[in-house]
């Protein structure tokens, strides 16, 4: 190892390399010698090597020390990717007969499961029986902060740590080796003050010799004395907000906005409800200008809407008394004191005129297919304007006026239970009643579906369809029936009974989905045209255009030249609750003050972060399409499975095992420590898993506790974006 062509990666390997040059800077290794890359060839029995057994006889003091043979592969411990765990390595080897098989060996794992074979050396040292082992890295790749240490610890050596077979102690540490936190507790106390600061110390060390924070293997002899095992770049590091990143989350547009959106979707309604809350903002002086210009109120994140927390007011300040002392928001509510009076007191009334114009122009438009080619473009640009005022209006509504004692979504559950006793199938709902479009999300591609029959009664407080309702600050609008919504459907009804008077906001609310409505035959008509002129292809693959695309394909009929290879977007996870976007749009989840793991039952530590949707296996059979591999513990042999897998959840290992440290290189979201995961996710199930903060939830209750959200919309009114 004190050979200057062990330092050479193609000649001695990563790891043989990496240590000699660690040994030349003075850094604790342990002596040892390396049979370099083609030394062997030839040898198959390794008899013919003299100098192999005059190397093992020295080190091995004539094999009555044992010693430990290793991998050491150019291919491995490298910048770009660890290959950790992928080699053999074989501990705890006397004799001559048993060093030249544990060579064997070692040489033997260099044939990879692709028929490859890597490039191999071999790295021998002596066994040293550590009393602590354990894995440091000179960053926290979990977090993805480079001012931080994590040190997972064990007794004994570290390779029942790296091959999951112990969870360890995991400890945080400053850069200077001040102890942040412990999980779990460590009342045995594996590594005192002293130990720790040493081992910082040499991630410092191993930083300056190698230009960058490393991934270490550790052992503390009986002596206390501190050895570096092995020391490699940090492969992958979890994404990290920049400072000052947006605090965003679905929750104040989840309940208009809930399903995954293509391009086209997210222009005709994510940018005028953005537009519109941008608004409302401004006329009520609750954020800066010059910010409501610069940074959208709701962002479309892998399809999903998301609003900014802080500008809705969803989020307490980052610092609260600096918020306190800042004359900002105080003088800008005083600038906006003498609208918001005058504003509350009239906005009734122009709700009144805006209801009006809206309905009185779906009574107007004729059914899509009716319609010229400009028409449709005319219809959907009108659409997107007056949804920026309906938005405005519904949000200012919210925030200004006292809470409705009836919603929509309730009428709408009445009018949907009285239609189906009166046998009205569901393919004709929309025509004689349109008020139950309240009950379901937009959507250009999605068939409409009703929710179940609500069942005997109506929700509390809710009008029936024939009920009149004057609730508190009540809106007297126009009577809307079926005429009013001409253009939702081409097959005349029977005529339908007036809606009930809605409190303003509802009544915006409900425009708000009949417009959207509105896009949707629209845009659908337009795409059936592009179709029979060769366009698209088909009429479902509309939504993969922007706004702009669309209308020049509409008006002119020229696609983009990459439209062809365009495909849907890939089921995403829903959004967290809170989230800040790091750099390449990830999606970095909003740990709870104080807890370093999720809070659900399902939760455990994330190690890998990132969120993914998909099905619960366990490694053998029938391999779903976008398994979630569930497993006790994270084996080094579950490697090969790794690609291709949207997620992995174990019921027991490190965040620094060799399974942990892939899952991190290939992007995967990973948890460990999910209590009983096996029996609670059998094969089959539908997860979502957050890498971040450790949850993992079955799919199916968040479904059902959603669905029984929005039916409860009928007994309370819906959050406001304030």
């Amino acid at each position: 190892m004190s050979d200057p062509r062990a330092a050479r990666i193609p000649f001695a390997g990563s790891k043989a390399a990496n240590l000699a040059r660690a040994a030349l800077a003075g850094l604790p290794v342990l002596p040892g010698f390396v049979v370099p890359y083609g030394d062997w060839s030839g040898h198959g029995d390794l008899e013919g090597l003299e100098g192999l057994r005059r190397a093992w006889q020295e080190l091995s003091a004539d094999g009555t020390r044992p010693l430990v043979v290793r991998s050491s592969s150019p291919q491995e411990d490298t910048q770009e990717s660890s290959l950790a765990g992928q080699f053999a390595s074989v501990l705890d080897v006397q004799g001559w007969h048993e060093f030249r098989a544990a060579v064997r060996t070692v040489l033997d794992s260099a044939h990879r499961p692709d028929g490859t074979v890597a490039p191999m050396a071999v790295l021998v040292q002596p066994m040293l029986a550590a009393r602590v082992g354990g894995v440091m890295f000179g960053a926290d790749p979990v977090e993805g902060r480079t001012d931080r240490m994590l040190v997972s610890a064990v007794r004994g050596g570290p390779d029942s740590l790296v091959s999951g077979e112990q969870p360890g102690t995991n400890y945080w540490l400053s850069r200077w080796g001040r102890l942040l936190r412990t999980e779990p507790d460590d009342p045995e106390g594996l590594l005192g003050a002293d130990g720790l600061r040493r081992l910082a110390r040499l991630a410092r060390q191993a930083r300056g010799v190698f230009g960058g924070p490393q991934d270490i293997e550790f052992g503390f002899d009986a002596s206390g004395r501190l050895w570096l095992f092995q020391s490699r770049p940090i492969t992958a590091m979890a994404a990290r907000p920049a400072r000052g990143a947006r605090l965003l989350g679905p929750g104040p547009v989840a309940e208009t906005l809930p399903d995954q959106l293509e391009p086209l979707e997210e222009d005709l309604w994510v940018a005028p409800m953005a537009r519109g809350l941008a608004a409302a903002l401004d006329i009520g002086g609750t954020a800066p200008r010059r910010q409501l210009r610069s940074l959208p109120v709701v962002t479309a994140v892998g399809g999903r809407a998301a609003a900014d927390l802080r500008l809705l007011g969803a989020a307490p300040p980052r610092n609260r008394w600096l918020a306190l002392l800042n004359p900002a928001p105080g003088a800008r509510r005083l600038a906006a004191a003498w609208r918001v009076g005058r504003l509350t007191a009239a906005l009734p009334g122009l709700a009144v005129d805006l209801v009006a114009d809206v309905d009185r122009r779906l009574a107007e438009t004729p059914s899509a297919d009716r319609l010229t080619r400009p028409d449709l473009v005319a219809a959907l640009r009108w659409s997107r304007t007056v949804l920026v005022s309906l938005h405005a209006q519904e949000a200012l509504a919210g925030a200004l006026l006292p809470e409705p004692r009836a919603t929509a979504a309730g009428v709408a559950l009445a009018a949907l239970a009285e239609a189906r006793a009166l046998g009205v199938p569901d393919d004709r709902m929309v025509a004689a009643q349109p008020v139950v479009l309240a009950l379901v999300a937009p959507g250009l591609g999605r068939e409409l579906r009703l929710p179940a029959n609500p069942g005997p009664g109506h929700p509390e407080g809710a009008p029936t369809a024939r009920q009149g309702a004057a609730p508190t600050a009540a809106l007297t609008d126009t009577p809307a029936t079926v005429d009013t919504l001409a253009a939702l459907d081409t097959v005349p009804a029977a005529p339908a009974p007036p809606l009930p008077s809605l409190p303003p906001r509802e009544a915006l609310r409900l425009r708000i989905r009949w417009v959207q409505e509105l896009q949707v035959r629209l845009v659908r008509e337009a795409a059936r045209r592009l179709v029979v002129r060769g366009g698209p292809g088909e009429a479902s693959k509309v939504g993969l255009l922007r706004w702009r695309e669309f209308v020049e394909a509409l008006e002119h009929g020229r696609l983009p030249g990459d439209f062809k290879e365009r495909l849907p977007r890939a089921v995403s996870a829903p959004l967290p609750d809170a989230f800040r976007l790091a750099e390449g749009g990830t999606v970095v989840a909003e740990r709870p003050v104080g807890k370093g793991r999720g809070g659900s039952e399902g939760a455990g530590q994330g190690v890998s972060g990132g969120r993914a949707a998909g099905t619960a296996w366990d490694g053998t059979g029938t391999r779903p399409a976008d398994p979630v591999l569930v497993v006790r513990t994270l084996d080094p042999a579950l490697a090969p499975l790794l690609p291709g897998l949207a997620g992995l959840v174990a019921q027991t290992g490190s965040p620094l095992s060799h399974l942990a440290v892939l899952a991190r290189e290939f992007g995967l979201p990973t948890v460990v420590g999910a209590t009983d995961a096996v029996r609670r996710f059998p094969p089959g199930s539908r997860l979502t898993v957050d890498g971040t903060t450790g949850d993992v939830h079955v799919r199916e209750q968040e479904e059902q506790e959603q669905r029984e959200a929005q039916q409860s919309l009928g007994q309370a009114p819906q959050g406001d974006p304030r």
